[in-house]
C-alpha cells in the first residue's frame, strides 16, 4: 500500500513542466491538506501567533522560564476542568457547577486537615469520593429523570456555593499539611549529576517527545489501513517537526527554573489517559455517538443515559481534584474561590474546537484552548492590561472561536 493516501492525486504534469507542475501539485495538496484540517490546526496557529506577538510585546517575558512555570501552576486547574467540560460539551450537555464543586472540596479538605488533623492521603481520597458523589446525583437527574442540565448543574452552582460558606462560616482556613501543598506547587526533585539544567525534567521531555512521535506515525498507518485521509508527507512531517519543537522549547524552559510542577505529570497524565479513551474505547465512541446523533445512538444500542450518568460523574471527580490543586496552590480554602471557574471550562472547550451542537471536540483541543486563555491572561498581565480591557479581550477571542467553529462547517457542508 502506498505511503501517501489523500483523496485526490494531482493530474500529471504536461511534458516539459514536469518540475513546475510538480511543485504546483505538491503545494496544491498541502492546501488542501491544511483546509480539510483546519477545525483541529486553526487554534494551534492561533496559539503560535499569540506566543510570538505576546513574546515581541513583553521584551521576551512571556518565554522566560519562571514565568512559563509560573503560567503552568497558574492554569493547571484550568485546564483539568477543560477535560471534563469537555467531555460533557462532546455529549451535548454543559455544566455550571463546576467552579463551586471546586470551592466545597477544597472547603471540605481545609475542615479534613486543618480542623480534624486528618493525614492529607486520606483527605485526598475522600475529595474524590465527595466529588465522585456530586457528580453521580447530577448525573442522575439528568440522565434518568430527564432534566435539563443547564438547570440540574445551575441548581448544584447555588447549593455548591452555599455549603462552602457553611463549611468555612464565611472565614479562610489554612495552612494546608506540606504534602498537599506540593500537589499544588511542588516540583519534581532534582536527580543525577550537577548541570545547568532539571535532570529528571529533561528526561520526562525526551520521554514525552519520543512517544508522540511515535503516536502520531502509529495513527496514520491505522488510518492508511483503513483507507482515510491523511496529511500529505511533506505536511506531515512539517507537523512532527512543529510539535518536537515545541515540546523540546518547553522542556528546555522547565528544565532551566524548577523543573517541571507537579501538577504538570498530573495533567499529563490526565491528557494521555482521557485522550486514550476518547480515541480508541468503546465508552468513548459512545460520548461522541451520543452528542452528534442521539436517536442514531439509541437506535444503534448505546446506552445513553448510562454513558451520560458517568459523563458527570467523571467531570465531578475532576472538579474535585482542580479543587484540590487550586486549595493546595493558594495554602488555603476560601468562600470565594473558584467564582467564574466553570465560565473559564467551558470558554477553553469552545475555544479549543468543540461544538455548541455536541458530538464535536478533543482533549487536546480543550488543553490547547485552556492554554490560549492563559497566554492571553498572562500576557495581558505582563502589559499591565487592565482586567476591563482583558475581560473584552477574553470575550472576543471566544465569540471568535466560536464564529469560526459556524464558518467551518457551513463552509464543509456546502
Amino acid at each position: 500500500m502506498s505511503t501517501d493516501v489523500t483523496a485526490k492525486s494531482p493530474a500529471p504534469a504536461p511534458p516539459g513542466k514536469s518540475g513546475g507542475a510538480a511543485g504546483g501539485g505538491l503545494l496544491q495538496l498541502m492546501l488542501d491538506g491544511m483546509r480539510r484540517n483546519m477545525r483541529q490546526y486553526g487554534m494551534l496557529i492561533a496559539l503560535g501567533l499569540i506566543v510570538a506577538l505576546f513574546a515581541v510585546w513583553t521584551d521576551g517575558d512571556l518565554l522566560l522560564p519562571r514565568n512559563v512555570s509560573n503560567l503552568v501552576l497558574q492554569n493547571s486547574y484550568i485546564l483539568i476542568l477543560a477535560i471534563g467540560m469537555m467531555l460533557v460539551i462532546i455529549a451535548g450537555h454543559i455544566d455550571l457547577s463546576v467552579g463551586s464543586l471546586t470551592a466545597f472540596v477544597g472547603a471540605f479538605a481545609a475542615v479534613l486537615t486543618v480542623q480534624h488533623d486528618v493525614s492529607w492521603p486520606v483527605a485526598v481520597v475522600l475529595c474524590l469520593i465527595v466529588g465522585a458523589v456530586a457528580g453521580s446525583v447530577q448525573g442522575f437527574f439528568i440522565a434518568y429523570l430527564g432534566i435539563p442540565s443547564f438547570i440540574v448543574t445551575l441548581a448544584g452552582m447555588l447549593t455548591f456555593r452555599g455549603v462552602t460558606e457553611i463549611l468555612l462560616e464565611g472565614q479562610t482556613l489554612g495552612p494546608f499539611p506540606d504534602g498537599l501543598q506540593k500537589i499544588g506547587n511542588g516540583f519534581l526533585p532534582e536527580t543525577g549529576p550537577e548541570t545547568n539544567y532539571h535532570n529528571l525534567t529533561l528526561l520526562l521531555g525526551l520521554v514525552l517527545i519520543t512517544f508522540v512521535v511515535l503516536q502520531e506515525i502509529r495513527d496514520r498507518k491505522r488510518q492508511q489501513e483503513f483507507s482515510l485521509e491523511i496529511l500529505p508527507r511533506n505536511v506531515f512531517l512539517l507537523k512532527l517537526v512543529a510539535i518536537v519543537s515545541a515540546l523540546l522549547v518547553v522542556t528546555m524552559l522547565l528544565a532551566s527554573y524548577k523543573g517541571a510542577p507537579i501538577v504538570l505529570i498530573i495533567l499529563g497524565l490526565l491528557v494521555v489517559g482521557y485522550g486514550y479513551v476518547m480515541r480508541n474505547s468503546i465508552f468513548g465512541r459512545h460520548i461522541y455517538a451520543i452528542g452528534g446523533n442521539l436517536p442514531a445512538a439509541k437506535l444503534s444500542g448505546v446506552k445513553d443515559k448510562k454513558v451520560t450518568f458517568y459523563v458527570f460523574l467523571n467531570m465531578g471527580v475532576l472538579a474535585a481534584l482542580a479543587g484540590l490543586v487550586v486549595a493546595a496552590r493558594l495554602n488555603a480554602a476560601s468562600p470565594k474561590a473558584g467564582l467564574n471557574y466553570e465560565l473559564e471550562a467551558i470558554a477553553s472547550a469552545f475555544i479549543g474546537g468543540a461544538s455548541m451542537s455536541g458530538g464535536v471536540g478533543s482533549v487536546l483541543g480543550a488543553i490547547i484552548g485552556g492554554v490560549v486563555l492563559g497566554v492571553l491572561n498572562n500576557g495581558m498581565n505582563l502589559l499591565s492590561v487592565g482586567t476591563d480591557w482583558q475581560q473584552v479581550i477574553k470575550g472576543l477571542a471566544l465569540l471568535a472561536a466560536v464564529g469560526f467553529d459556524v464558518w467551518n462547517k457551513r463552509k464543509s457542508g456546502s
